[in-house]
């Protein structure tokens, strides 16, 4: 039995997100077709897709020897995905995500540049030396950074390019890759889903809720006063326990070998200074750009770009060394960035399959049998299982949001619960869905195998979900 299990490896990420597509692809000849009308809707400043409740229908399924090998589609009916729709699935993925996926390339490039410049490194180097006498409070400095960055503004793919950084404080305190990619990636989930003013989740979803924006604010922070308690907890356990005993840890024989072991950070100097500034200005703009003016990735990319440029002035880098850096930076993220197209390719054959509004409607007709406390758990659990399907924060308030809303009001409850039900569900599972490509690039990136990461996660996940679901039961007792 040890050898099997030595044997059995977790396949690599594209191998594993492959086999998820082509079960999707099954499911569509088993599990009943059928859709929603939908609307486009003004939310948030942006146009959305949103359902129109009340208006589910099912579809007759159209099943052809055809079909089995390329789509045979028939007005009013639905067809169940075909090996051509599987093996197209990943590239119309790729197509469908290219904004986010060019929009890593782009940020990878620019970190590139300022690796170049050694201003990562030099402040990096300046803030290890400050805290490395209390690796505890480093830990719980950068980490409340990075929730209130996930919390607030919803920052995602933006901290990808920041594991590596991340990687080389987790070898300086003596922690190992699992506790570096933690740092920053379980962060930032934890502060996404304990949504105060993520304007892609809490502020999407109330609005089509038609609750005023931003509010319940201090229950909410509350609650993601609690979840990072839990989670700062948890990882300081962790930590102390592998500096202890490195062979308990759950990366044991793992070197943790990077590019600039041997490199010795370089002093702080006022350009570095001058480039933090210069960068932290512009992406300030940023955020205030996508809430106000309506910036979206493309536009986000063009501030990054500008970072890079001011980087490399500032720090007057040659521009053939500055463009082989952005090279540079854009390879190492080259997983990372078509994970994110692969991941996308199983909503893509859930869609063509027209199964995924089916999943929706069953889910809702379910708990509207049940009282309401279960129900409001239900909609956790819902919305947790959901997120497999549609990883994405906005996209899933659209699709769900326009019926669990008004479901909330048939059950008694407050759509404020259904919002919060929501944000909780979408946001925890992102630490362990092999569908979320920010975790999935991030792991690559770090080069943690996925059955060692879903160990560590797992006591932590289900704390955090108990949380909630007390949290959950609070706000259906208080009527929030």
């Amino acid at each position: 039995m040890t050898a099997i299990l030595q044997r059995f490896k977790i396949p690599h990420v594209f191998t594993l997100l492959t086999g998820v597509v082509f079960v999707c692809s099954l499911l569509t000849f088993v599990i009943p077709s059928g859709e929603y009308e939908r609307e486009t809707r003004s939310v948030g400043g942006h146009d959305r897709t949103v359902v129109v409740p009340d208006t589910y229908t099912t579809l007759p399924k159209h099943y052809s020897g055809k079909g089995l090998l390329v789509q045979d589609e028939v007005a009013g009916q639905a067809s169940p995905v075909s090996l051509e729709g599987f093996l197209s699935a990943i590239p119309r993925g790729m197509v469908e995500a290219a904004d986010i996926i060019f929009f890593i390339f782009i940020i990878g490039g620019v970190f590139g540049i300022l690796q170049a410049t050694g201003t990562t490194t030099a402040i990096l180097g300046s803030i290890l030396k400050r805290l490395r006498s209390s690796w505890q409070l480093l830990t719980i400095v950068l980490m409340t950074a990075m929730a209130i960055g996930g919390s607030t503004l919803g920052m995602g793919e933006e901290f990808i390019p920041l594991v590596p950084i991340f990687l080389i404080v987790a070898k300086e305190i003596g922690c190992d890759r699992i506790f570096g990619v933690a740092l920053v990636y379980v962060a930032g989930a934890v502060g996404f889903a304990a949504a105060t003013t993520n304007p892609f989740t809490v502020n999407i979803a109330q609005e089509i809720a038609g609750l005023p924006l931003n509010s319940a604010i201090s229950f909410r922070l509350l609650f993601f006063v609690a979840c990072m308690t839990v989670t700062l907890v948890y990882m300081i356990r962790y930590g102390s326990r592998i500096r202890r005993d490195p062979s308990m840890s759950l990366m044991a024989g793992d070197e943790l070998d990077l590019q600039t072991d041997d490199v010795e950070p370089p002093a702080l100097r006022p350009a570095h200074l001058v480039i933090l500034v210069a960068c932290i200005v512009i992406f300030v703009f940023i955020l205030y750009a996508v809430q106000e003016m309506g910036w979206w990735l493309t536009q986000m990319a063009g501030g990054f770009l500008l970072m890079g440029l001011v980087a490399t002035a500032v720090a007057r880098l040659p521009v053939r060394e500055a463009t082989l850096a952005a090279v540079r930076g854009m390879e190492e993220m080259t997983v990372a960035a078509l994970v994110v197209g692969f991941a996308r390719g199983i909503t893509v054959v859930l869609e063509q399959g027209q199964i995924l509004d089916t999943l929706i409607f069953s889910a809702a007709a379910v708990l509207q049998h049940v009282p309401r406390y279960v129900a409001a758990e239900g909609m956790l659990v819902f919305q947790a299982i959901l997120n497999f399907f549609i990883p994405s924060g906005s996209g899933q308030a659209a699709v769900t949001m326009p019926l669990m809303a008004p479901l909330a009001d048939v059950l008694g409850l407050t759509r404020q619960t259904a919002v919060f039900a929501f944000t909780c569900g979408d946001g925890f599972s992102n630490t362990v869905i092999p569908t979320s490509g920010i975790l999935m690039a991030s792991l690559g990136l770090a080069r943690v195998p996925y059955d060692r990461w879903l160990r560590f996660m797992a006591p932590l996940l289900l704390q955090l979900f108990v949380l909630a679901a007390v949290f959950m039961a609070i706000a259906v007792a208080i009527e929030l």
